[in-house]
């Protein structure tokens, strides 16, 4: 049921402002002529909303800075609490619940004003600010102040040492707030503003988001009143996920579906998709155009272009791929202006201090609207360009990030030289190439079938990208095992490979997409892929190393449909090509995979001699995850010898491989890890085997799978 609210004034108050609001965004104004005293603290509010969810978190902390507050006399000041956000988000809803639930509690006055009811071609006269004020505290119109000076000194005599929440809502600027602050250091003023209002002194800051998903859900069944759409909760569910979290989207999708509660729930969610992505939202759209507009034309540029970004999340280095400008400063200040006008917001801090790293993120409703501004606003190739910058961008990065990981791997894509348009990251270690990577996957897929589309067009250079970000996504799809990703990336990567008549990015292409089929049980696909890239591979004879791969592929294919015979010769052959070459690496590599097919063949000894020179070769050549590759699998081997096994180092064989995991990020290999020390701990130390369980399992429940044992 929804919460019952009634607008009521407490005490007689005359000619004060009282707010009255059937909603929040219709305020009106009563004028009452009786000339007497206040008798009870003036209360005048508008009605809380009708229907509100969640927002505990920024309640409790609110809650806490009034506790701590209470009773100091060091400060004359009141605490201010400033809510951000934009709009539709439910600043003003929360807003008005604080001041509701502080002057119950309190037994104390309360006083709102809409500074945009005052607002004059974008400038706010606080002198008109203070008279709202004023008369709301009783101030009659014969004794009230002419000028700004008189009203500011009545506000201070009125407000010293007195008890009261104001509220002063649609705050643009900083300095349009501290003329309204009362004097005293037990009042509250709750200053809510699109934009983050830097320089209030000692005010709690409190930023606000979307609704998470539950509770998204739960306003819209609040505003549903008991009607049941079509579909059910799954109609709920899906149209609460299209209104991005955003209370004002939710109110205009509760209202569409109780007008439509008939309509068939595809058609409905058809239907509230079009309004929501094509239309705008009615509510919202006039303030976030209203935003746009006050924009200086390089951030309004990067507003338009961000909506093209690819991956949920950018950087200001993204950014400025976008962008396409040399002076970084320029990217910068737009970036600033986004976010202080609630476009952007940040969504992750990586690191302490100035030297934080930021990611942010535009909401999915600004993205539709951002693409509107960029319809109207815009020439269609200035997006297209952008997103050619940002490809290429990202498609260095990930080369340079792959390199650092990988050493001096086979690979085709000729290399991008550094942008003069953005800057690399800096990459210190392996370790944060890798976390690197795993913040961006989304974006590097992304950027895939961006660049697929332009080749489709006739980009050639595009073509090139696409394969070549599939080529340097390799590793990272083996750490992490995205398999539909990989799957549809694959695809593109193959099909701009094959518009190039590129032979050798056509077996790279065929052997990285068998892999992901034949991982999800689509094996005959698979070998069609691995007999064209064989195909391929064997009409390059100047591509020995390429051969060699290909017949590694098809290996790892016949021990996916368990001819591990076959997948030992197919092994053996790759070694002899390697080792012709000569290639230390894919020695090593054939090397490590022999011996885990001779383990799962029954053949511990001959395993463990393959693992132990595998393992060597590893070492002497640095390479991280082959490391903690050859080390699981050797421990594998030793446990298998039970005469010959060495349980101080089988253990410690298991912990280097979890480090290795730990360290290049991929929790597919260290959840295995854990679950091997468990196992192998099991015998004698049943809680040290219980905690590493436990980490394997939080690990495959983070991650939604399950690894494979053994």
């Amino acid at each position: 049921m929804s919460e019952q609210t009634r607008n009521t004034v407490d005490g007689q108050v005359s000619t004060g402002a009282i707010v009255q609001a059937a909603s929040i965004g219709a305020v009106h104004h009563h004028t009452h002529a009786a000339p007497q005293q206040p008798t009870a603290p003036p209360v005048q509010l508008p009605v809380e909303a009708a229907y509100f969810e969640d927002r505990d978190t920024e309640r409790a902390d609110i809650a806490r800075a009034l506790v701590q507050r209470r009773g100091r006399s060091d400060v004359v000041r009141p605490l201010v609490v400033a809510v951000s956000g934009i709009g539709g988000v439910g600043k003003s809803a929360l807003g008005l619940r604080l001041a509701h639930e502080t002057y119950r509690e309190r037994g104390c006055g309360a006083l709102y004003v809409d500074l945009d009811d005052v607002r004059r071609e974008g400038a706010v006269a606080p002198g008109d600010v203070l008279a709202v004020l004023l008369r709301g505290l009783g101030v009659y119109e014969p004794w009230l102040a002419k000028d700004f000076a008189g009203r500011r000194r009545q506000y201070e005599q009125h407000t010293t040492d007195r008890e009261l929440v104001v509220v002063l809502d649609n705050v643009a600027y900083t300095s349009e707030v501290e003329p309204l602050l009362p004097v005293s250091s037990e009042s509250v003023a709750i200053v809510i503003s699109r934009r983050r209002l830097d320089g209030l002194l000692g005010a709690l800051e409190v930023p606000l988001g979307p609704l998470p998903g539950q509770a998204a859900e739960g306003l819209l069944h609040s505003v549903l009143e008991g009607t049941r759409p079509a579909g059910g909760p799954g109609t709920v569910a899906e149209i609460a996920r299209l209104c991005g979290g955003l209370p004002a989207a939710l109110h205009v999708a509760g209202r569409y579906l109780r007008t439509h509660r008939r309509r068939p729930p595809e058609r409905l969610v058809a239907a509230l998709r079009t309004e929501l992505d094509e239309e705008g939202l009615p509510v919202v759209e006039a303030v976030w155009d209203a935003a746009y507009r006050e924009l200086s034309a390089p951030a309004a540029r990067l507003y338009r272009l961000l909506a093209e970004h690819p991956g949920p999340t950018f950087t200001a280095a993204s950014a400025a791929a976008l962008l396409g400008t040399t002076d970084p400063d320029t990217v910068y200040d737009a970036l600033g202006e986004l976010e202080d006008a609630n476009l952007v917001a940040v969504w992750q801090r990586e690191g302490e201090g100035d030297g934080a790293a930021e990611r942010l993120r535009m909401h999915d409703l600004l993205r539709a609207h951002a693409q509107r501004r960029a319809r109207d606003d815009s020439d269609p190739a200035e997006a297209a360009a952008a997103v050619r910058r940002v490809v290429r961008w990202y498609r260095r990065q990930l080369q340079e990030a792959d390199k650092l990981l990988t050493g001096s791997r086979m690979r085709f894509a000729t290399a991008v030289l550094p942008l003069p348009y953005a800057p690399d990251v800096a990459f210190g270690d392996r370790a944060e190439a890798a976390r690197w990577m795993r913040a961006e996957e989304s974006a590097l897929y992304a950027c895939v079938h961006l660049a697929r589309g332009h080749g489709e067009r006739g980009d050639p250079e595009s073509d090139a990208d696409a394969w070549g970000l599939c080529e340097s996504l390799w590793t990272h799809f083996k750490d992490h095992q995205h398999h539909a990703e990989a799957i549809d990336a694959f695809r593109a990567g193959l099909a701009a490979a094959q518009r190039a008549e590129n032979l050798a990015a056509q077996a790279r292409m065929r052997c990285q997409l068998a892999n992901a089929l034949w991982e999800v049980g689509d094996l005959a696909e698979a070998r069609t892929m691995m007999d064209h890239a064989v195909e391929a591979a064997a009409a390059l004879p100047g591509e020995p190393k390429l051969r060699a791969s290909t017949l590694e592929f098809r290996g790892l294919l016949h021990r996916a449909e368990g001819d591990l015979a076959s997948a030992v010769e197919q092994f053996t052959a790759s070694r002899r090509i390697h080792e012709e070459i000569p290639n230390p690496y894919g020695v090593l590599l054939q090397s490590y995979l022999l011996g885990k097919t001779l383990i799962d063949q029954g053949d511990p000894q001959g395993a463990a001699e393959e693992l132990e020179r595998a393992h060597d070769m590893a070492v002497e050549q640095d390479r991280e995850r082959m490391i903690g590759r050859t080390a699981y699998e050797l421990a594998r081997a030793l446990c298998r010898l039970d005469a010959a096994s060495d349980d101080a180092r089988v253990g410690a064989l298991y912990e280097r491989a979890l480090a290795s995991a730990r360290t290049r990020g991929a929790d597919h290999d260290e959840a295995a890890a854990l679950h091997a020390l468990a196992d192998f701990a099991e015998a004698g130390e049943d809680e040290t085997a219980a905690a590493h369980r436990a980490r394997a399992l939080a690990i495959e429940a983070r991650a939604g799978g399950v690894v494979e044992r053994g």
